[in-house]
């Protein structure tokens, strides 16, 4: 069961109708933009990009499989995908912001990464009205300023009652 939180999108004051924003919904759109670009990559003049792009692009991938539900890490078209992560071991949102964001660097470590080269994030908080702007805290104090990436935050009921947030990133594989 996905959580669904229905938003007016700000670049479209006029719209009678409310955008629904689902997690699986933002995942489609930026694999979509990624894609568009790799075939764009894909169809240039030069051979040696040609070659290049066809060769980087072309297989995937998957780390942490043992988990019979996902994969940690998928790696795509030069893209590193992470799972959603969560903490249950911090009571209160700065600490398990804390601990998902050092998760987030492990993985993107594993994959051939970093925070440097991250592309979108997404973060979904329990209660966004309480705890939106100490998360933004930790999170200002972690993101790479001069690389940040497209960030989504919304509220939406979590698996656990424990949990307060989670967060799940894209980043560029480093070359």
């Amino acid at each position: 069961r996905q959580s669904r939180r229905e938003v007016t999108p700000p670049c479209a004051p006029y719209a009678a109708d409310a955008l629904t924003l689902t997690p699986s919904f933002i995942m489609m759109a930026a694999t979509n933009i990624l894609r568009a670009q790799a075939l764009s990559m894909a169809r240039t003049k030069n051979p040696l990009v040609t070659r290049r792009a066809v060769q980087h692009f072309s297989s995937i991938t998957r780390l942490g499989t043992d988990d019979p539900r996902m994969s940690r890490i998928v790696v795509h078209n030069g893209i590193v995908y992470i799972s959603g992560q969560t903490d249950a071991t911090a009571e209160d949102i700065e600490g398990q912001t804390k601990n998902v964001l050092a998760k987030v660097d492990g993985l993107l470590e594993q994959a051939g990464t970093s925070k440097s080269n991250l592309l979108t994030s997404s973060i979904w908080l329990k209660d966004i009205g309480r705890d939106f702007k100490q998360m933004n805290t930790v999170w200002n104090g972690w993101v790479d300023p001069d690389n940040k990436p497209v960030r989504a935050t919304v509220e939406a009921a979590m698996a656990r009652p424990q949990l307060l947030i989670e967060i799940q990133v894209t980043a560029a594989i480093e070359r």
